[in-house]
């Protein structure tokens, strides 16, 4: 599975959800996540990867940061990885 494949199904389960998703883009800054998700005012940060693809190093330091400042990331590389984050956030 390819990682638009993932991303795709991410965005939609995310819709599914009842949460808010966006592409995340922040110019001269590396290695930040794809995506940010939201839920009752709660927000993530998301990097998506093909099956087991792992973060590149700027991305294991963006993820450390974001950490730091006690924000929540997570790395989603599979339908199984994306059900369970989901399945914390499904309000169905």
């Amino acid at each position: 599975m390819r990682e638009r494949e993932i991303e795709a199904y991410f965005v939609r389960r995310v819709k599914e959800a009842g949460g808010l998703q966006r592409k995340f883009v922040s110019p001269g800054n590396r290695g930040v996540p794809d995506r940010i998700a939201v839920f009752d005012g709660r927000v993530s940060f998301v990097e998506l990867k093909a099956p087991g693809k792992p973060l590149r190093p700027d991305q294991e330091r963006e993820h450390k940061r974001l950490c730091n400042a006690g924000c929540k990331t997570f790395k989603l590389d599979s339908k199984g990885t994306i059900d369970f984050f989901y399945s914390m956030h499904d309000r169905a």
